[in-house]
């Protein structure tokens, strides 16, 4: 029996006996040309931990990247994240002679958004635009809606999808003002320890904005974003107790640039592009048990002012898995080299 070739990565997180004759060789292999080779040849079924999307009848290996690193407490994108999600990515308002109508759009077979059917939708809305009122979770069922049809923000603009990044990919497009979508269940976070998070988004102006902001009761609350101050714009993590600001890490960032963001831990580790930030690295997070929204903080202050591709939440220090998550998601987005 032989299978068709396959990234070695993929394989070994997969196998069940590192002690394996089989396995053994096969590693022997991989090093002996160097790390890569072209197909497996004839391995024993019991070397291979089996998944529904990759099996003996379907011997493909995954490549999504919720069935690579699973159990996201929520998980937005504008491509498909999980094999076995058969749900749409966004759902869309528009306004035909100031009469509005909604639909959902999906994903095309590679994964992609389906941006012919979201073009049709546009092409008779007044001024050609399209507004998002659900961005829909991946994960679970967190999705995250915005009802107020002036607070939605927008994924075509003038008959056009809006884009974002050299690989011009779809995004949605916060308008610094009101725009905010929000997250019915504030508690998917825990209310202390570990959160990792993943975001690919670009800052239209030097203005302040979050990325997201979750908020307890009081005046407690923590968020990531873009914030303009000491005469630059930089992307921080920032946390309130009490009254109190406190910037646990920050990136000098520039206006207009597609930016990858992994934030991490209770101590808090922000890495941007791939590359760990500098500041100081101390405090927990203190979630809200009140309110948790994308775009905007929760008294819709601070406003995002730019474009959103992606953000998935982890409950969990996903640190060991960041150069392979943030590879994943660069292979899409071809952000940086």
């Amino acid at each position: 029996m032989a299978f068709p070739p396959i990234p070695f990565q993929e394989w070994f997180l997969r196998q069940t006996s590192a002690g394996n004759a089989a396995l053994n060789a096969y590693v022997a292999r991989v090093k002996a040309d160097g790390g890569v080779v072209e197909s497996i040849g004839c391995v024993p079924l019991a070397v291979w931990d089996w998944t529904d999307s990759f099996s003996p009848t379907n011997p493909v290996p995954p490549t999504l990247l919720l069935d690579l690193y699973p159990n996201a407490a929520a998980a937005y994108s504008l491509r498909k994240l999980r094999a076995a999600y058969s749900g749409s990515a966004v759902r869309v308002r528009k306004e035909v002679s100031s009469v509005s109508s909604e639909t959902d759009i999906g994903f095309l077979a590679d994964g992609s958004l389906d941006t012919v059917s979201l073009l049709a939708f546009a092409s008779d809305a007044d001024s050609g635009d399209v507004f998002v009122v659900t961005w829909y979770d991946q994960s679970l069922s967190n999705d995250a809606t915005q009802s107020t049809a002036a607070n939605q923000p927008k994924i075509v603009s003038s008959g056009a999808i809006i884009t974002e990044g050299t690989s011009a990919k779809p995004a949605i497009d916060f308008d610094g003002v009101n725009d905010r979508l929000s997250i019915a269940d504030p508690t998917i976070l825990p209310s202390t320890g570990d959160i990792s998070l993943f975001s690919v988004f670009s800052g239209d102006t030097a203005s302040a904005g979050y990325i997201y902001s979750n908020r307890t009761s009081g005046d407690n609350r923590h968020g990531l974003g873009l914030q303009f101050f000491s005469g630059a714009l930089r992307i921080n993590g920032a946390v309130r107790i009490g009254g109190s600001w406190n910037i646990y890490e920050e990136f000098l960032a520039t206006a207009n640039q597609q930016y990858l963001m992994s934030a991490f831990k209770a101590g808090f580790d922000l890495y941007v592009d791939g590359v760990k930030s500098t500041g100081s690295t101390n405090g927990l997070f203190t979630t809200d048990s009140n309110r948790f929204n994308i775009g905007a903080n929760t008294n819709n202050g601070s406003v995002f002012n730019g474009n959103m591709q992606e953000i998935v939440f982890y409950a969990s220090d996903e640190t060991a898995n960041r150069t392979a998550i943030e590879t994943n998601i660069n292979t899409f987005y071809s952000i940086y080299p």
